[in-house]
């Protein structure tokens, strides 16, 4: 079965969470009416986005965005660093809105998603950076390279929608060095600079749902 169907369930089971090693020493309180939305949450597809910004060619800027994933987090309002998350991604299913430039992305030269259809991100600790910010410490796996990073997350808002379904808003952002995960390919600008920059911008635009205790 295709566990990346675009638009799955936000109610579909997902991979099991690394445990946290996590302790906060920011100093900072979180606010105790966040108490109330700890538990499992998942992100949902349809209001999401898990992108990504690089420079081409010096001169402008080439985006996209990750359309298939799994997720399961989970977020604790009374005590951030027992918060976790972990995502699964499908590097197939990277889309930048030119069929040709995917093609190349999901071959040898970068992703090679024939060989690692899939990407991971697994948190490692959080702590608390301010009254709205969350510092979260993962390991990203890309192809056969796992290395940490850092995500700053800011805390977007809680609701409860139409449908009943509880909803909470965060966006991150971090930036790598693809040459560490091995996506070293590139060519020379005729001026001697890269045509793809090595520096890339991961951008977590998330909506999640509170999703029922896993047994």
């Amino acid at each position: 079965m295709n566990l990346f169907t675009r638009g799955a369930s936000a109610r579909r089971s997902a991979p099991p969470v690394a445990a946290h090693l996590a302790v906060d020493t920011s100093g900072v309180r979180p606010d105790p009416a966040l108490a109330a939305l700890s538990g499992d949450w998942m992100i949902d597809p349809a209001h999401s986005r898990i992108g990504f910004s690089v420079r081409h060619a010096l001169v402008t800027t080439v985006r996209g965005a990750f359309t298939e994933y799994r997720s399961r987090l989970w977020f604790d309002g009374r005590d951030p660093s027992r918060s976790r998350a972990e995502i699964l991604l499908s590097t197939a299913s990277v889309d930048t809105g030119v069929e040709q430039r995917d093609a190349h992305l999901i071959g040898r030269d970068f992703l090679d998603s024939a060989s690692y259809p899939h990407m991971r991100f697994t948190s490692t600790a959080v702590e608390l950076a301010g009254s709205d910010v969350y510092r979260m410490t993962g390991d990203l796996t890309i192809k056969d390279a796992t290395r940490p990073v850092v995500l700053e997350l800011t805390y977007i808002g809680h609701v409860t929608d139409p449908f009943g379904y509880e909803r909470v808003g965060f966006d991150g952002t971090t930036t790598i060095d693809r040459s560490e995960w091995g996506l070293t390919y590139n060519a020379r600008l005729a001026e001697g600079g890269a045509m793809v920059s090595e520096k890339v911008r991961l951008q977590f635009d998330i909506a999640a749902i509170r999703t029922p205790a896993a047994d």
